[in-house]
């Protein structure tokens, strides 16, 4: 098919028009080419969150620069402890139960709140036993060796070592249950009746005193309006029962004939000797002697453990030690010291506080008193004895005595045997120091007035 010559120059132009185009754009400069069409806009999305300003927090210094601190406390917000436990499962309807009697109602357990639903319970650790040792200690001069610590000092029960958590030296107050032997001879009671005056001087306001007599049976002397035998050591009350307890004592017993084994007879019958004492029997022989002695330090020990606590239980004995004629066993009456932490003291006075004398009493003749029962008593309890003949040496062993218990050291323990028993448990107290001698009671029956809880070591918080 043939072209006209008009199409053809149409065609021709065309072709000029766009080579010219194309040269015409590649001769334009960057900047001035057509920028491509906009895309059509988007809508803004929500902005990202963005952390809180710290500027007001101030840095922690490097540990080695802080001082030591306690841990801090975790977790400050705490519910009360009355709040209720609280509990993620949905709360369902409770069944409806018929109304029980007031009889008929459970009891309800140590730590629940009927009415505020469970509360915290407190967990307390196993009770245990501290036993409280009071000891004294001398050299070989008899003396009181002071300046002791608890490094000196080694403390043993049932041969196991046990671990001290109280030492002091500190005094205590006194409860002091005193016993005055009326049976002794009226030489000897002539002596304790005019040193009785001396006694208010070794006590001190804060210390109280009971006073016991007895001879063929036990009185006690002055009981106050509360009911309680005791009475304050400076009192002038205790005075006026000093003087009360003031006896007469007895004759010596003659034994056989000669002119000694028998008193003034008129109308064959015996004259009571000047002071109203009874003369020797017409037969030779003196009448039967008392001298109730454990009655007596029982019932002494009986007032001084009902004194509080924080005090010196002490039972202190004016006698020649004689026994013969008391209900209580001497055993019974050692265990009740033991039990109770009663120590007993004794001024041993007469013949037994003369070395040599009396040895023949000592072996224990049928039908005789047992002599100086009270070296036994004092060992038993951790007590100690002074003997004094002399009207002089029983005024001074009185301030002796409370001396030598207001200097007490005193050791304290957990013991690690079970809480009660009913069995006795050996005391040792031991000072690692040559040539001293320690006086402590020999042990001790444990009691449920002596438990309380074990104190738990608190734990660090991590």
């Amino acid at each position: 098919m043939r072209l006209s010559e008009k199409s053809l120059r149409t065609v021709g132009l065309a072709v000029v028009v766009a080579a010219a185009g194309a040269w015409c754009a590649a001769a334009q400069p960057p900047q001035q080419q057509a920028q491509p069409p906009q895309q059509q806009q988007v809508p803004d999305a929500p902005r990202p969150q963005t952390l809180p300003q710290l500027k007001t927090i101030t840095p922690v210094a490097p540990a080695a620069e802080l001082p030591s601190a306690p841990r801090p406390v975790l977790n400050t917000t705490l519910p009360p402890d009355d709040a209720p436990v609280p509990s993620s499962l949905p709360s369902s309807p409770q069944p409806q139960t018929p109304a029980q009697a007031p009889g008929d109602q459970d009891p309800v357990p140590d730590g629940i709140d009927p009415g505020q639903g469970v509360k915290a319970f407190t967990i307390r650790a196993p009770d245990v036993n501290f036993v409280e040792v009071p000891f004294t200690v001398k050299d070989s001069k008899n003396h009181l060796v002071p300046g002791l610590t608890y490094r000196d000092i080694r403390v043993y029960e049932n041969n196991v070592r046990q671990q001290p958590k109280v030492f002091t030296t500190d005094p205590f107050p006194l409860s002091v249950a005193l016993v005055i032997d009326q049976s002794v001879t009226f030489d000897v009671m002539e002596k304790i009746n005019h040193s009785l005056a001396a006694l208010q001087g070794a006590f001190t306001p804060y210390d109280e005193v009971a006073i016991f007599t007895y001879a063929s049976h036990v009185t006690e002397q002055g009981v106050g309006k509360d009911g309680s035998p005791f009475t304050g050591a400076q009192s002038a009350r205790l005075g006026v029962l000093l003087d009360r307890s003031k006896g007469k004592g007895r004759e010596p017993m003659y034994l056989g004939g000669g002119p000694l084994s028998q008193g003034a007879v008129i109308n064959n019958q015996a004259v009571p000797s000047p002071g109203g004492r009874p003369g020797p029997a017409s037969n030779g022989f003196a009448e039967k002697e008392y001298h109730t002695l454990n009655d007596a330090i029982l019932a002494a020990g009986q007032a001084a453990a009902r004194a509080g606590k924080g005090r010196r239980r002490i039972v202190f004995i004016i006698s020649d030690g004689k026994e013969y004629g008391s209900k209580a066993k001497e055993k019974d009456v050692i265990k009740y010291l033991q039990t109770n932490k009663v120590a007993v003291y004794a001024t041993l006075v007469g013949d037994s506080s003369i070395p040599g004398l009396g040895f023949l009493d000592r072996m224990h003749l049928p039908l005789t008193m047992r002599d100086n029962a009270l070296p036994r008593y004092a060992a038993a309890t951790g007590g100690q004895i002074d003997p004094e003949f002399r009207q002089g040496g029983i005024e001074q062993s009185f301030a002796k005595i409370t001396e030598e218990v207001r200097t007490q050291y005193t050791v304290g323990y957990y013991s690690h045997e079970p809480l009660i028993d009913g069995k006795f448990r050996k005391i040792e107290v031991r000072v690692l120091r040559p040539d001293l001698t320690v006086i402590a009671k020999e042990g001790y029956y444990p009691t449920a007035s002596d438990s309380q809880p074990l104190p738990v070591t608190p734990t660090a918080v991590p």
